[in-house]
């Protein structure tokens, strides 16, 4: 009996066990021969770099291969996860084989802008497909809505280098998805389609929606119901909506948790219907342009944990209930025209993790007591406010930063020794809030595991020599830090120390030896009271983009090794005592765009290599001592915009091929025009240009120049000839300095066609004939000069009648020195020359009887006028206090006026001398 038993178990068992092995054997079947070949054609047709196919192998059971998984019964594939394997190419038709397949993910690869193929739509059992972020490019095959089971859906993404961009006509063939709960189709062009919301409408069932930055333009603002009453998460960040919030958002109550309608250009003001969306946990409507005071009823929104409404127009102070949202962690209304006090309910968010209020018109003090319940906080801004920051100097705060931003903010003059207490604090603004104090000795150590830190326009003193700076980018321009340079850490990207009393050689601090390969991108030691030459180890800073030393004390040439910054795209070596010529070895550094030397001791020729600097847009060799020709090679330079090269002793004709000057002759300029000049973390620096006579600093110079300054001056040389027609081509221009040359010749007439011209100064040149009627037309000119020339005639009434002309510019200095020029503004009247001109001969006898009458009235005139102003002022007290007090008027006047002339002729002899000396 027992051995019956036995011969009965032992078969179930050995059932059981194959079964049991057959269940957790993860490769119970092998797969399919033909998708396993399908497989391998699209690998085939793939390049990849990462080596994440490498198991896909004919050698291999495919179920078994990276980023494939197959039925456990049947041994079909049903999912294929190739996301972030880095793979280049295009996608086999081959992959239509997987006819069981229902899982598609081929996200973050690239696909070369290479169609979305149209079998796809073929694949029945898909019910999830995501292609976003894989560069595909084109239309999107309207075949993906035969997709009936598909429930996730990703297209588009990040921006593709690629051309054309993904694009839908319409999106009618989306409503077909009916079971489709995830749609993701950020970046995808669908300014085509104008009744986006009626065809999403058709997805009753969809929970998220991401149609970020995909152009559209309407939300159907008058729409009353949508049907897709299960949505979740709906995102349409970064479109151009230009009207006001729909009404059907209110159709949303169920569900909605997050509401994304940031960047767009919302109008008008935030609905009362907003409180119907009670579940809202994310709401989002910053870079907008809604108005009128934030509503109260935003408070009753009691499960909003973040709140971002930055950037619009809001006015009025910070509602009081929004203390209500006792959930909140993250508060933004940076970027508004908010005023008033902060409300004693905001200080009772406990949960709260981030406070934006900066740059608006608030005005409070805030103190230690403010802070007792954010015990929580990690991100505070209060820049750019009129708030003051008021705290006892052993002040212990309760919460923990990570980065706070109080540019602008009014702190004590002390310097803050609560931030020692901050040991997870990452990034620090400081600037302008008023510190007047030394910076103290635990500081620096203290700074050193700081990643952004920014003590920039305060009165912050101490002696730097002994100081090692570990930050990725540190501002600490306009100061009044002394000593030699600090020494750097490897990890800097961006060191600003302009404005401050550093004094010393510059070569400890360059040539020391860096433990790692230096990030150091900007370095900007201008106006300080550094010294000595410029070292050689330019080498070691190989990353070095933009670099200013100007306004120092170098002396001694320009090293050949400054050459080596190959990266380099600014270079301000300005205002120092730099002498030898330019070094031929700049020729290498192809991106530069922006190179001031002015204000230095330069000499030689400018030389013919520059113009192979293609990419230069600012090129300012002022106040040195070249002599010589400009080569005709400047004329290469088609990106310039502005050309500087006064006060040198340059000579010769000014060359006619200006016109090559494609982006000064260009009607308009592009906005990024300067981008590749940029650096994301460091202010652009200023530029000084010369405006008759004047020296003006602008600053942030480069956006400046977009907006506003096409700049060419060639003034102070000795150039003769002609001026160019060529010059008429520059469209753009709008500031043209040719004064005190040799040049001849007439104003050529194609200058009218320079609409943009704000400031002409030719005076001091040998120009002749008359002063065309077409400066008139230029409704732009605020600064014309013509002094000191051989102008003839009547200067043009057109002249007197331009509106834009500033005060100055319209006296009669700016034309004197022409012996025959005539008419307002100055004294020289016109009439009398063409009426003696004019008149017929007459007996002599005739002429000497009316002359004996002439003189005989005049006499008479002048005793009756002599004693009627006289005896007047004689017996009239007030008449004769009045007019003496007239007198004093004009002598005070005339006083000023020759003090003024006097100014400018010394200024100019002084130059003279100078250049003599030199």
């Amino acid at each position: 009996m027992a051995i019956s038993k036995v011969i009965i178990v032992f078969p179930l068992l050995c059932f059981l066990s194959s079964t049991i092995s057959i269940l957790c054997d993860p490769y119970p079947l092998v797969c399919n021969e033909t998708e396993k070949h399908a497989l391998l054609s699209f690998k085939y047709a793939l390049f990849d770099p990462k080596h994440n196919l490498s198991s896909w192998s004919a050698q291999e059971d495919c179920c078994g291969w990276n980023g494939v998984r197959c039925h456990n019964i049947t041994g079909r594939v049903v999912d294929l996860d190739l996301f972030d394997f880095g793979l280049v190419g295009k996608v086999s038709p081959a992959l239509f084989q997987l006819e069981f397949l229902n899982y598609l993910d081929l996200s973050w690869n690239d696909f070369g802008g290479t169609p979305i193929p149209s079998f796809l739509g073929s694949m029945q059992s898909l019910t999830y497909l995501d292609l976003s972020f894989a560069s595909f490019g084109g239309l999107i095959p309207p075949e993906l809505g035969n997709l009936s089971n598909l429930l996730h859906l990703g297209l588009g993404g990040a921006d593709s280098s690629y051309e054309p961009q993904l694009y839908a006509e319409n999106l009618r063939w989306i409503s077909h998805l009916s079971s489709l709960k995830l749609l993701f189709m950020n970046g995808v062009d669908l300014h085509r389609e104008v009744q986006w919301v009626e065809s999403i409408s058709m997805l009753s069932s969809i929970s998220e929606l991401f149609l970020e930055d995909c152009e559209l333009d309407n939300m159907s603002p008058s729409l009353e119901y949508v049907n897709f009453t299960s949505l979740i998460v709906l995102s349409l960040h970064g479109n151009h909506f230009n009207h006001e919030l729909p009404n059907w958002l209110s159709n949303l109550t169920a569900s909605l948790l997050q509401l994304d309608l940031s960047r767009n250009c919302l109008k008008g003001h935030i609905p009362s219907t907003i409180i119907e969306l009670r579940y809202l946990n994310v709401l989002y409507l910053s870079s907008n342009q809604l108005t009128r005071q934030i509503p109260e009823y935003l408070g009753q929104l009691k499960h909003l944990e973040d709140l971002s409404l930055g950037y619009n127009s809001f006015v009025g102070p910070i509602p009081s209930s929004l203390g209500n949202l006792s959930s909140l962690i993250s508060l933004s209304l940076y970027g508004n025209k908010l005023n008033g006090t902060l409300p004693s309910s905001l200080w009772l968010l406990s949960n709260l993790e981030t406070l934006m209020i900066g740059n608006n018109s608030l005005a409070d003090t805030i103190s230690e007591v403010h802070f007792d319940k954010l015990s929580k906080l990690k991100y505070l801004d209060m820049s750019s406010t009129s708030l003051t920051f008021k705290v006892n100097s052993n002040w212990v705060p309760p919460f923990q930063l990570e980065a706070m931003w109080m540019s602008s903010c009014q702190m004590s003059p002390k310097f803050p020794t609560w931030l020692q207490t901050q040991t997870f604090l990452r990034n620090l603004d400081i600037s302008k809030s008023g510190i007047v104090d030394i910076a103290p000795t635990w500081f620096w150590k203290w700074a050193s595991h700081l990643q952004w830190i920014d003590l920039s326009d305060n009165q912050i003193s101490g002696d730097l020599s002994g100081v090692w700076l570990n930050n990725i980018l540190i501002h600490l321009n306009s100061n009044c830090f002394t000593g030699l340079l600090p020494a750097l850490s490897p990890n800097v990207t961006v060191l600003n120390m302009a404005n401050n009393s550093f004094s010393g050689p510059i070569s400890h601090f360059l040539c020391q030896k860096l433990n790692g390969r230096s990030k150091l991108e900007a370095l900007d030691l201008s106006n300080n009271d550094l010294s000595g030459e410029l070292p050689l180890c330019w080498k070691s800073w190989q990353s070095l983009t933009h670099v200013n030393l100007g306004n120092n004390n170098f002396s001694g040439k320009i090293p050949d090794s400054i050459g080596s910054l190959f990266s380099l795209k600014a270079l301000h070596l300005q205002n120092n005592g730099l002498s030898g010529s330019i070094p031929s070895s700049l020729r290498d550094c192809t991106s530069l765009g922006l190179l001031d030397l002015s204000g230095n001791k330069l000499l030689g020729n400018v030389p013919n290599w520059i113009g192979e600097l293609a990419a230069l847009k600012v090129l300012c060799l002022r106040s040195n001592k070249f002599i010589a020709e400009i080569p005709s090679q400047i004329c290469q330079l088609s990106s310039l915009i502005v050309l500087d090269v006064s006060d040198n002793e340059l000579s010769g004709i000014i060359p006619r091929c200006l016109n090559n000057f494609s982006l000064m002759a260009a009607i308009e300029t592009p906005d990024d025009l300067f981008t590749d000049l940029e650096h994301s973390s460091y202010e652009l620096e200023g530029l000084v240009l010369m405006t008759v006579g004047r020296e003006l600093e602008y600053k942030g110079i480069l956006k400046y120049v977009r907006m506003s300054l096409t700049h060419v001056n060639l003034g102070n040389n000795n150039f003769s000839g002609k001026i160019p027609d060529s010059i008429g081509s520059l469209f753009s221009l709008k500031a043209l300095h040719l004064q005190n040359n040799g040049l001849s010749g007439s104003i050529p007439s194609s200058l009218r066609d320079c609409t943009s011209l704000g400031l002409l100064d030719l005076s001091g040149n040998k120009l002749l004939g008359n002063v065309p009627n077409w400066i008139g037309e230029l409704a732009a000119l605020k600064v014309l000069c013509l002094r000191s020339n051989k102008f003839i005639a009547e200067i043009p009434s057109q002249i007197c009648q331009l509106s834009s002309l500033i005060l100055q510019s319209f006296d009669a200095f700016s034309y004197i020195g022409n012996a025959q020029l005539c008419g307002a503004p100055l004294t020289k009247n016109c009439t009398e020359d063409d009426e003696s001109q004019g008149m017929d001969p007459i007996d002599e006898n005739e002429e000497g009887s009316e002359m004996r009458w002439f003189y005989i009235s005049m006499g008479l005139g002048f005793i009756v006028g002599f004693w009627g102003v006289c005896g007047a002022l004689l017996f009239k007290e007030n008449w004769r206090y009045a007019y003496f007090q007239f007198l004093y008027d004009i002598r005070d006047w005339v006083y000023v006026a020759v003090a003024i002339r006097l100014n400018w002729f010394h200024d100019n002899l002084r130059r003279l001398l100078e250049k003599q000396e030199d």
